[in-house]
């Protein structure tokens, strides 16, 4: 097939016509505190020596750019020279750079970092990586789905199966924090588990990003509610001189992009996506159909030339139904038991969601103001019944939930005397809540029932700052910060002064290739709604009884960071993570650290804020951006994670993967191609061994429909390390008025298997009755084999004109 495409793209080629191997990009360069436009400044290619300067008005154009993405350098007399993020230059798409200069006595050295490719600040000065849109877009593996590729990332684990959990130094998937221009997105995931982060494809489309700054710790004060993680997705901005669109088709859906001015002072970027994977997946006879549609923009607006507003806009529509006739036809017996098994266990579902936000910025002589205003709405539902009847004596799951959040956030950035740069804003959030739970649930103490309905409504309110500077001719920089979260929920958490959440982060340089960084910080997470609007048979708000309080960990880190060039660098991190105040399931006798990787609901139950846990290892790197054509990335995590059991013991929690390994690399070849390869190691995971015997027990496992775990063991297993290879192969054909990509992805290319807890099923009679012992009234419970690791080929197109 993929030898007809090529073929096909042969007479395509010579039926459009090809054109000159060079383009052209325009844009203004200004003063990043008065917003003046700066004349004279010389903006080069990255890389050649092609460029140009700017005119009187700050306005430049450079011609005969090489086609493909590329970077400026913008220097000037006075100021930090700064380099730009990709951008894409086609012969008919000349994309608009606009960039921001600073002048040398203004926090120097944090401008010339950036300039050197790697992203660093006086506020976070390590545990941060930034990854541009040519990155995200030829990773191999990640099929431009940003989520999978951080999973590349230093001290990220990430499960061997088809989704997308971001699992960061031991920390579960819940701990992390999103934010889509800085405004937060609290569901980045088509199908999310609720109560968590994780799900199979990710919602943010790549066509919209222009960078993705990842933090693993070292927060800032106006980043909070966060334990593990803060993401940070920067949009692009729309092309304020013609209308340019893009057209994406891959093997799991097809889009639209499209951007262009609104007027003079206008711009505009949407997209549109939906997937066909229901077709698909009948076409190939799996049991679940699941179907996805997902939208994103953004629209700019220049009120003057120190004040500017964008409209910014996010949502989802999923369904997931059963393929109830994927065994028409089939003979073979595992297939036949794991299809019967997938059917019987998971629920229909349906899902949608959106945020929509707007953030108002005036930059001031020496302060700028930002005001953000947001809403998102989360809709979730779910229903099963036993055996697929649709009976209402058969129901087993009747989920209903919608999570409704508006936000205000106000900063103030302002540059005080002998360059210190103070950071104050405060928020307010209102939040709605509804649940309608039904659910069976079987466990060691057998079949129990929860049945309630559940309407909450909260204020939550913060307050923070941060004080940064530089000392000793710019080689120590210093940064302390402090927060303070509060929520009208139980008296414990309504009183910020106990989520009292104080940050430091230093930095020196010891010479000018090498720096020595660290960072401490308390911070605090709002345990999940799940959690918070639980009821009990007695409709009574059972958490908030039981005193919930703010999840709280406290981290210590420091590292080595050595630049051996202004694309390289190596480094190297000691992390140390404490825990305390976790939920702990008072039904399952777990702390609730241990969930988050599966579909479903987490927190729906009674919990106590008493667990503890821990995490803690070190975190190698050594990474060449790319440059002239050559990348790579090779990064080796060990860490360990551990909560306390039920007898306060410390044992490995459930992201406890010791070796992390992941090399990856690409090259840019002559006539447009490019290759590259991503190698992921990641050691065994711990599971809980099923309770056979609980298992077994007839009405046990008509309500499980799947082993009960043995949680008096929890942990106590340990998968195989799992590795794979992944590569790509991209060619790129550029015409007079378009430029097609075409890209192979092969994923697990030597067809890597990794074994995961396998399935407990009853056997069957010759008629497909289920075998009961009517002396113990128990099933004869069967084990198939769960393996994930095939061979993964996928193939898309991306069309830009």
């Amino acid at each position: 097939m993929i030898k007809k495409v090529f073929i096909w793209l042969f007479f395509l080629s010579q039926s459009v016509g090809f054109s000159q191997n060079t383009g052209t990009l325009k844009g203004k360069i200004i003063d990043i505190q008065t917003r003046a436009n700066l004349p004279f400044v010389n903006v080069l290619v990255v890389g050649s020596n092609i460029g140009a300067i700017s005119n009187e008005n700050g306005d430049f154009v450079i011609n005969n750019v090489p086609l493909g993405y590329v970077k400026v350098q913008a220097s000037f007399l006075g100021y930090s020279t700064t380099m730009s993020e990709d951008y894409l230059v086609t012969n008919d798409k000349n994309p608009y750079i606009f960039i921001e200069l600073l002048e040398d006595n203004e926090q120097l050295d944090e401008v010339v970092v950036q300039s050197k490719l790697f992203k660093k600040t006086i506020e976070s000065p390590l545990s941060v990586q930034t990854l541009g849109i040519a990155e995200i877009e030829k990773n191999p593996g990640g099929n431009r789905d940003i989520l999978k590729v951080i999973q590349s990332l230093p001290g990220v684990a990430s499960n061997p199966g088809l989704r997308n959990d971001i699992i960061i130094r031991g920390g579960a998937p819940s701990e992390n924090k999103f934010y889509l221009d800085g405004i937060e997105v609290p569901v980045i995931n088509h199908f999310q588990t609720q109560g968590s982060s994780g799900g199979p494809v990710g919602i943010i489309n790549a066509d919209l990003i222009r960078k993705v700054d990842f933090y693993s710790s070292a927060f800032q004060a106006n980043r909070g509610n966060t334990l593990s993680s803060v993401i940070e997705f920067t949009q692009k901005d729309g092309n304020p001189d013609k209308l340019n669109a893009r057209a994406t088709l891959g093997t799991s859906d097809a889009g639209i992009t499209i951007d262009g001015p609104l007027g003079d002072k206008t711009t505009y970027i949407a997209s549109v996506r939906q997937s066909y994977l229901k077709l698909l997946f009948k076409l190939i006879k799996l049991p679940f159909l699941p179907t996805y549609n997902d939208f994103q923009f953004k629209i700019k607006h220049q009120l003057s030339n120190k004040s500017e507003f964008s409209i910014i806009g996010l949502g989802a529509i999923d369904n997931f139904k059963l393929n109830e006739d994927v065994n028409d036809n089939v003979t073979d017996e595992a297939t036949l038991k794991r299809n019967l098994y997938i059917l019987s266990n998971i629920p229909i579902q349906e899902q949608w969601n959106y945020t929509v936000g707007l953030s108002y910025k005036h930059y001031g002589e020496k302060a700028t103001q930002q005001i953000v205003l947001s809403r998102n709405e989360w809709s979730n539902n779910a229903k099963k019944y036993f055996d697929n009847t649709g009976n209402s004596i058969d129901l087993l799951l009747d989920y209903t939930s919608k999570e409704i959040e508006n936000k205000f956030r106000f900063e103030n950035t302002s540059t005080l005397k002998n360059d210190y740069k103070l950071n104050l804003g405060v928020g307010f959030e209102n939040v709605k809540y509804k649940n309608t739970t039904f659910q069976k649930i079987a466990n060691s103490e057998g079949v129990s029932e929860i049945d309630f309905s559940s309407e909450l409504s909260m204020l939550k309110y913060n307050v923070f700052g941060q004080l940064s500077k530089k000392y000793l001719n710019y080689k120590l920089g210093v940064s302390l910060g402090f927060r303070m979260d509060g929520v009208n929920y139980n008296s414990e958490i309504s009183n910020p002064f106990n989520q009292f959440s104080p940050r430091v982060s230093l930095s020196y340089q010891l010479s000018k290739k090498l720096n020595l960084n660290a960072s401490s910080g308390i911070y605090y997470q709002l345990p999940a709604y799940t959690i918070m609007g639980y009821r009990n048979s007695l409709n009574e708000l059972v958490n908030k009884n039981n005193g919930l309080k703010f999840i709280e960990a406290t981290h210590y880190v420091s590292g080595l960071e050595y630049n051996s060039s202004s694309t390289s660098k190596i480094s190297i991190e000691g992390f140390y993570k404490k825990y305390n105040k976790y939920p702990f399931s008072k039904r399952d006798q777990i702390s609730l650290a241990n969930l988050g990787s599966d579909f479903g609901v987490i927190g729906n139950e009674e919990v106590l804020s008493i667990s503890k846990g821990r995490a803690y290892g070190f975190e190698l790197l050594a990474q060449k951006k790319t440059y002239n054509g050559l990348y790579y990335l090779l990064s080796y995590t060990f860490v360990k994670s551990e909560f306390q059991d039920v007898s306060n013991n410390y044992i490995p929690s459930s992201w406890d993967n010791r070796h992390l390994l992941t090399i990856t690399g690409g090259k840019k070849l002559t006539k447009n191609w490019e290759i590259g390869g991503k190698f992921r190691l990641v050691g065994g995971q711990p599971y809980t061994p099923y309770d056979f015997e609980t298992s077994s027990i007839v009405t046990n496992y008509n309500v499980s429909n799947s082993g009960i775990l043995d949680y008096s063991k929890l942990n106590s297993e340990r998968f195989k390390t799992y590795h794979q290879l992944d590569i790509r192969v991209d060619k790129t054909w550029y015409w007079k008025k378009l430029s097609l990509n075409f890209y192979v992805d092969i994923q697990n290319l030597y067809n890597s298997e990794a074994t995961t807890q396998p399935y407990l099923i009853p056997s069957v009679d010759e008629n497909g009755v289920r075998i009961i012992n009517t002396t113990t009234n128990t099933y004869n419970l069967e084990e198939i084999e769960n393996t994930s690791g095939n061979v993964l080929p996928r193939f898309g197109f991306i069309l830009d004109f």
